[in-house]
């Protein structure tokens, strides 16, 4: 009989125990409080279940590639700390006397590094410190303060050096990503992005580095961007989504002295001229043409003056002035001669179009510009193709290097 009870009583437990039938809910009842009929519904409410992983997976892929191009890139980039000889410069301008500070990346297991010139020229002191904290003291190699970049180089072992990527910058497009890591405000490793929001904008590089350069001279092919530039950001790289570098990050476009939606950065093409020749010599020589042309950005190139002049051409560079003994008035090129009032300015016609340069086609003064940085030194003949009037010929022009002074500021306009 116990055995029998107890097998009585466990049977009534699990019994006790068991789930009942699922009743489906009760409907909601009405409730009526002075007048107005209330519904409880909390009973009725689904309750939100998690999103599928696959679309969560689908929603973090931008965010995935970002985390994981910065753990790729964030070892290569470096906070540069200098002190400055001449802190009343223009590239130190409302900085603490004898201090400056940036951004740079690693170039080559040398310990080579690029940066801008505007952080390092002038320093009498660099100290460069690593993503991972560690820090080393660094001299100046070179300084190009017409592209605005410059070279330091560390002496550490190559198993802390992480060398970056140069992409072809010919090959971005407007619209593109556009990632920046740097050390803005001297916040160590951030990453900003954004997109390729422009291209072909040009710079006066060397006058932002100093006050003491003939103005006039253009970096060419700048890269404007909207991804998120301030102090600080100077001399790091801006990336593609593969983590290449496409440009160096230089300056921004502000009157309040913090990003306001337009920066800008030197392209990597330009640095891979450059940097080659500031490890070999310490500085860059530039070939000179010795030639103004009006800006097409302000609709007064080839393009936006070809209706209003009849022009036979819309792409071009119409030569505004030739500064005289320079290599374009040895080879015969010529400037204009007739002042016309367009839109409220006043341009020089009839002066010589560029068309081609050695067989390439060119858009306007920045093209022309770019190729000659890129591909051209003193001593090099170009092949230009000229249209004069209604001819079209061929000239050979001899390049020479760029001068230092500027014999060419009181050249005549119009003849």
């Amino acid at each position: 009989m116990k055995v029998v009870t107890l097998i009585l009583i466990g049977m009534l437990a699990l019994t006790a125990c068991a789930p009942s039938r699922t009743e489906p809910p009760a409907a909601a009842v009405p409730v009526t409080r002075e007048g107005i009929t209330l519904v409880d519904t909390r009973q009725q409410a689904a309750q939100p279940t998690a999103v599928p992983q696959e679309i969560i997976t689908q929603a973090d892929a931008e965010y995935l590639l970002l985390t994981n191009l910065y753990e790729r890139l964030a070892p290569s980039v470096v906070n540069i700390e200098v002190t400055v000889a001449t802190p009343n410069d223009a590239a130190h301008a409302g900085l603490p006397d004898g201090e400056a500070s940036g951004s740079g990346f690693v170039y080559d297991l040398n310990g080579h590094i690029i940066t801008n010139a505007h952080v390092v020229n002038d320093s009498t002191s660099i100290r460069v410190t690593f993503e991972d904290g560690s820090i080393a003291d660094a001299r100046l190699v070179g300084v190009d303060i017409f592209s605005d970049l410059a070279v330091i180089q560390v002496e550490v072992d190559a198993s802390r050096l992480n060398p970056v990527t140069l992409a072809d910058s010919d090959e971005i497009r407007v619209g593109e990503r556009a990632i920046a890591i740097g050390n803005p405000f001297g916040l160590a490793s951030s990453m900003t992005v954004g997109i390729i929001s422009g291209l072909g904008r040009q710079l006066p590089s060397a006058e932002l580095v100093t006050n003491t350069i003939t103005p006039g001279f253009q970096n060419p092919s700048i890269i404007q961007v909207d991804t998120d530039i301030n102090p600080g950001n100077s001399g790091g790289p801006l990336l593609n989504s593969r983590g290449e570098v496409i440009g160096v990050n230089t300056a921004i476009r502000t009157e309040s002295g913090v990003f306001s939606g337009v920066g800008f950065a030197v392209p990597s093409n330009t640095a891979r001229r450059v940097v080659p020749e500031l490890i070999a010599n310490g500085r860059v020589e530039y070939a000179w043409l010795g030639i103004t042309s009006m800006a097409s950005e302000e609709g007064l190139g080839v393009a936006g003056l070809a209706d209003t002049l009849e022009l036979p051409v819309r792409q071009g560079v119409l030569i505004d002035t030739v500064v005289a003994e320079s290599p374009a008035a040895k080879a015969g090129l010529q400037g204009g001669n007739i002042a016309r009032e367009v839109r409220g300015q006043t341009v020089c016609v009839g002066g010589d179009i560029i068309v081609a340069v050695n067989d390439e086609y060119i858009r306007d003064m920045d093209a022309l510009l770019a190729y000659i940085v890129q591909n051209a030194s003193p001593g090099d003949t170009l092949r230009l193709l000229v249209l004069r009037g209604t001819e079209t010929f061929e000239l050979p022009l001899l390049l020479e290097a760029r001068p230092t002074e500027a014999a060419s500021t009181t050249t005549p306009r119009c003849g």
